[in-house]
């Protein structure tokens, strides 16, 4: 049962619009243009996408994750290989992502099918992360039990021993997937709820465009 706090709140979005005369017919070049605003507008972790996947038991799950590149091929983030969200792509490739630009009054989902990147790229990134990310990747173990923070921490510091004075490389078992997107759906928040939603679904080698009920 809704409570009476939660059914009285109420809001209006009338920011802006979206029509298919407006859209590029591109969904990538589209995507860019809503990453740039939101980042230009300075949408607070405007990067961060919900990545949703299922298990090989048909049970979903879903986790914030953030975008680490974007062309043509794919959408990129990186994690470790071992996470769960890691053994749900391995079990079922096809997956979710949605970003959620509240300040703008938008949100983008995108389907498609993950598969890694390839080493190289991995080890790439893993570079340019901060030292203590580096070491963060290789001390924990993710998404298994964990008997404390202190050993955690105790990681931690054994591997930042290990390293001292040298480059932290990239771990094995740590790297990128890229989502290859077979449909986007950007959303634009409008008054009473009558909300544009605009379509492209993959269709052989091109993109259908359509309009979609809010």
């Amino acid at each position: 049962m809704v409570s009476g706090e939660l059914a009285s709140i109420r809001r209006e979005y009338a920011l802006r619009e979206l029509s298919r005369k407006t859209v590029d017919p591109d969904p990538f070049t589209q995507f860019s243009c809503w990453m740039d605003e939101a980042l230009k507008a300075e949408v607070p972790d405007a990067t961060a996408m919900t990545l949703s996947t299922v298990d090989a038991d048909g049970r979903p799950s879903a986790r914030v994750v953030l975008l680490k590149g974007v062309d043509a091929a794919g959408l990129v983030f990186f994690t470790n290989y071992g996470s769960k969200k890691a053994r749900d792509i391995e079990a079922n490739a096809f997956v979710s992502l949605h970003f959620f630009w509240r300040e703008l009054e938008r949100q983008l989902s995108v389907r498609g099918t993950a598969s890694r990147v390839s080493r190289e790229e991995s080890e790439a990134y893993f570079a340019t992360r901060p030292r203590d990310s580096q070491i963060g990747a290789w001390a924990s173990s993710q998404s298994s039990e964990l008997a404390s923070r202190e050993d955690l921490e105790a990681r931690v510091a054994e591997i930042s021993l290990e390293y001292e004075g040298r480059d932290v490389p990239c771990p094995p078992f740590w790297g990128g997937f890229q989502v290859a997107p077979v449909s986007f759906e950007f959303w634009q928040g409008r008054v009473s709820r009558l909300h544009d939603r605009i379509s492209y679904r993959l269709d052989g080698h091109d993109w259908k465009i359509s309009r979609l009920s809010p």
